[in-house]
């Protein structure tokens, strides 16, 4: 299997990443899954070209090599995937058109900027509105959460699975943050936060008293590093793997937003498939989209104790510095929960209070 070698190399330490230098460790990840299923029948040879944002160490390249593994041996070699990461082939925005163009196979973006094509996974981008990664995972295993998915029919792109991105941390290099007075700025100047291409977000750091700056992602590491921005917000694991600890002096664990990524194929593609193989797919990637949700888990806490090696000064919010970030952030509710739908909101909060309880 291609992914055991490939997994084999990450774990010496022959990972590069965009910001040209290389990342040596990783943590004690648990193992794939065994593939088990009977093989499809013979429709052929197919080869899938994946784009990815994020670097060969993330659980994002490490189970799109699972899942390229579970298409290679069920179809006994004729169905392969070749997985492109870094952004070499595009940021999220620009794979997404490629899909709908047929000019790309595959790619696995953060919902954020999807939301141009299903306004409802706005839903995700609300602040603090799932707490706990118990309460994330039964949003997106939810029946409202396949509906989003389902909305995608039409647009050029199927949509086959949620997994997780994860919580969204603040980093910058100008100071230490604890309050929403600490990214205003007051008597300095707010934090010029680079963000994903999603309003909500922009929202956000606006509530907040920061500059918001758009940005696809593999420009972000050089912007830092020449002061275009001060910072950005990414989960622990993406600001480990991405070099983001060389630019970057503060962190802060906000937990601001829980992103999932959304595993896509383009309709192109997808209807050239025979149903076979189709269905393979879709029972594929919701697999390795498990899997990718079990890697991000016991990537996080360990990114962020491997930032703090690094010199990451890393401040650790208590629950009333969180409860006064949600209370600077609640007009983005009061503007984008009719927009999204009350009832949707409503049923992600119920979902995230149940999640509480149990």
């Amino acid at each position: 299997m291609h992914y055991l070698w490939k997994r084999t190399l990450l774990m010496t330490g022959a990972t590069l990443l965009s910001s040209g230098m290389a990342y040596a460790q990783t943590p004690d990840l648990s193992d794939p899954p065994e593939i088990d299923g009977e093989k499809v029948g013979d429709h052929g040879s197919v080869t899938l070209r994946m784009g990815l944002g994020l670097a060969e160490s993330s659980p994002q390249y490490i189970s799109s090599e699972y899942f390229a593994d579970i298409l290679e041996q069920r179809s006994d070699g004729r169905i392969t995937v070749n997985v492109f990461p870094n952004s070499q082939l595009g940021d999220d925005v620009q794979m997404m058109e490629m899909l709908q163009t047929g000019t790309l196979d595959m790619t696995y973006p953060s919902s954020s900027p999807a939301t141009s094509y299903v306004e409802e996974l706005a839903v995700f981008d609300l602040p603090f509105l799932l707490p706990t990664r118990e309460a994330a995972v039964a949003a997106m295993r939810s029946e409202a959460a396949q509906e989003m998915l389902d909305a995608f029919d039409g647009t050029g792109i199927k949509a086959l699975a949620f997994s997780e991105n994860g919580f969204r941390q603040l980093s910058n290099s100008a100071r230490e943050v604890s309050s929403p007075e600490d990214v205003a700025g007051l008597d300095v100047r707010g934090l010029a936060i680079r963000t994903m291409e999603n309003p909500v977000h922009l929202d956000i750091w606006e509530a907040l008293g920061a500059n918001p700056t758009p940005m696809a992602f593999g420009e972000l590491f050089s912007a830092m590093e020449q002061g275009v921005v001060d910072g950005q917000e990414n989960p622990w694991s993406t600001i480990l793997t991405s070099n983001f600890y060389e630019v970057q002096e503060f962190g802060s664990e906000t937990r601001h937003v829980y992103t999932p990524f959304i595993k896509m194929i383009s309709e192109r593609t997808w209807d050239d498939l025979d149903p076979e193989y189709q269905a393979l797919i879709q029972e594929a990637a919701l697999k390795a989209a498990d899997y990718e949700i079990q890697l991000s888990a016991e990537y996080d806490d360990w990114s962020r104790n491997q930032l703090e090696e690094r010199g990451m000064k890393i401040t650790r919010l208590d629950d009333e510095q969180i409860a006064a970030f949600q209370e600077a952030v609640q007009p983005v509710y009061e503007e984008w929960a009719p927009r999204i739908g009350e009832d949707l909101v409503e049923e992600f909060q119920q979902i995230a209070e149940s999640s509480i309880t149990e």
